[in-house]
């Protein structure tokens, strides 16, 4: 009989193309994942990786077998849901992973209350970035995701996936002590016309979202400084390398430091993201109330 965690690490291969980065996903060593593979290889007494420069690459044979491991893993997945829903316990093991801000600012808050509610349910948490949670959650290596939006750059989900919003989380435009507008009760972002700017690294929803609503009001961005946790952000507007905007989940403003709201409002939607088949699962729906509590308890 084929062993399912030799299938799952070979599916992981499959998805990933390499094995550093299988084993990345599924956080254990390369080491572990080729000797799972070497261990299928003897099972199923066929070839399935090959040398391919300094890497390697599946054979036919193991491109089917990860397809029909694929399928293999959904159904196992489908049959725990079902038995935790039929003995409606909340137990068994959670992966929940969440965008830094949320890590920080939500997590802990319904970590605490799982915990005190259903000491048999076991949760693991992980730091990731929205875009990694989404698809790590579409393909079955999460369990429960906190991601984030902006109201008015929306992130596409893919079928398949449920959600449901937390809290609307505003950002201010932080400026320096003795910036000019820092005493204002709210500032026009049209009135921000010739700031520098921090920001995160292109390509990250942050830095995409800042670029799209300064230009949206007739602002070109002048980048500074790309940094991407908000506290490093904060630091380098208290030393007057330029403004940013940051919201107020798990914000602590440091010395020297002022956020003013802005007109419009920049307010950034958090959603709980899990997989459809898996919304059965006790787990899932005790962890999704935790964490809508935790976000009444910070709006």
């Amino acid at each position: 009989m084929l062993d399912l965690n030799r299938l799952k690490a070979l599916h992981a291969v499959h998805v990933y193309g390499s094995v550093g980065a299988a084993a990345d996903a599924l956080m254990v060593t390369p080491s572990a994942v080729s000797q799972q593979i070497a261990k299928l290889e003897r099972e199923t007494n066929s070839r399935l990786m090959e040398r391919n420069g300094r890497g390697v690459r599946l054979t036919d044979a193991a491109g089917l077998l990860a397809e029909h491991a694929e399928r293999i893993l959904a159904l196992v997945e489908t049959a725990e849901a079902d038995f935790e829903a039929l003995r409606g316990s909340v137990v068994g093991r959670l992966h929940l992973a969440a965008f830094p801000t949320a890590a920080r600012g939500l997590a802990p808050h319904a970590l605490k209350t799982l915990s005190l509610l259903h000491p048999d349910l076991q949760i693991h948490l992980h730091e990731r970035e929205p875009e990694r949670v989404v698809r790590e959650i579409a393909r079955g290596e999460l369990d429960l995701g906190v991601i984030q939006d902006w109201l008015n750059r929306p992130m596409a989900i893919p079928e398949g996936l449920s959600k449901a919003v937390l809290l609307d989380d505003i950002a201010d435009v932080a400026l320096w002590a003795d910036h000019p507008l820092a005493d204002r009760k709210e500032i026009d972002l049209a009135e921000l016309s010739g700031e520098t700017w921090i920001s995160g690294s292109p390509g990250t929803i942050c830095h995409d979202w800042l670029v799209y609503t300064l230009r949206a009001a007739d602002l070109e961005p002048e980048i500074s400084c790309m940094a991407e946790e908000y506290p490093t952000q904060l630091a380098l507007v208290a030393a007057g390398l330029g403004c940013a905007i940051v919201p107020r989940l798990g914000r602590t403003l440091p010395e020297g430091v002022r956020a003013v709201p802005t007109l419009p409002r920049q307010t950034r939607r958090i959603y709980a993201l899990w997989r459809t088949d898996a919304a059965r699962r006790p787990a899932i729906r005790a962890a999704v109330e935790a964490l809508k509590a935790a976000g009444r308890a910070v709006s």
